[in-house]
């Protein structure tokens, strides 16, 4: 079968607008449950990170506060160890596009600090769109969209409906008042065209090649309708 591109933040913190570093990396059920349906599915999946570095989980993201109960947050604990591609990721500057069938950006408040801001990954974000490449993108995920510039100097994305984090969860979550910038301010003054469903409930977008999911609740659902495209 083919291969997808998992392409995840290499951060462990997220600078907030007082200068302090929140500790931060993944969000584990954003990359778990892609990645078992993605192999369940006969696809390989390969891991790339700025430099290469092993992508560092949100420990937040496996407390049973997070997952509805201890049970839950055992059974996110051990399959997350069973990916042994977090242990060997590749870099995502010397990443070829033409190697994969789809790519897929996992959350979690890492991207917000580094993917925002990576050039490589936001001239493959920007080819994947041009080819017309199955792309994947959940909860912090769209930060990464960010870093996409067209020719004229403008977002490739600025005329696509999506989702991604939105202002009421982020208020929600406690860390709105704290943030340097909110990830839905900064997708609408791009230009896109941004869609909000109720928070923590699955929310998914589709627009041409584009699939986002709004949270970790939405990450199966962007899985279900990637492999839809490669199908």
């Amino acid at each position: 079968m083919s291969k997808i591109l998992f392409v995840m933040t290499g951060s462990d913190h997220w600078t907030l607008a007082d200068g302090t570093k929140h500790p931060t990396g993944f969000w584990a059920e954003e990359a778990v449950a892609p990645y078992e349906a993605f192999t369940a599915a006969g696809h390989e999946v390969v891991i790339a990170t700025p430099g290469g570095v092993v992508p560092p989980v949100d420990e937040a993201s496996l407390s049973a506060e997070a997952n509805g109960g201890q049970e839950t947050a055992d059974r996110l604990a051990r399959a997350l160890a069973s990916v042994t591609e977090l242990h060997h990721p590749v870099p995502l500057e010397g990443i070829r596009l033409d190697d994969y069938a789809a790519v897929f950006y996992p959350g979690g408040h890492g991207p917000m600090e580094d993917l925002a801001v990576n050039a490589d990954s936001g001239r493959l974000i920007t080819l994947a769109l041009r080819t017309g490449m199955p792309l994947g993108v959940v909860c912090h995920g769209p930060a990464a969209l960010l870093a996409a510039v067209g020719e004229d100097g403008s977002s490739p994305f600025a005329d696509y409906r999506l989702t991604g984090f939105t202002n009421a969860e982020e208020t929600l979550a406690g860390h709105a008042a704290k943030a340097p910038w909110l990830l839905q301010d900064r997708l609408v003054a791009a230009g896109a065209d941004f869609r909000e469903g109720e928070p923590w409930a699955p929310y998914v977008v589709v627009d041409r090649n584009l699939v986002t999911g709004q949270n970790p609740a939405s990450s199966a659902a962007v899985a279900t309708e990637l492999l839809k495209k490669l199908a």
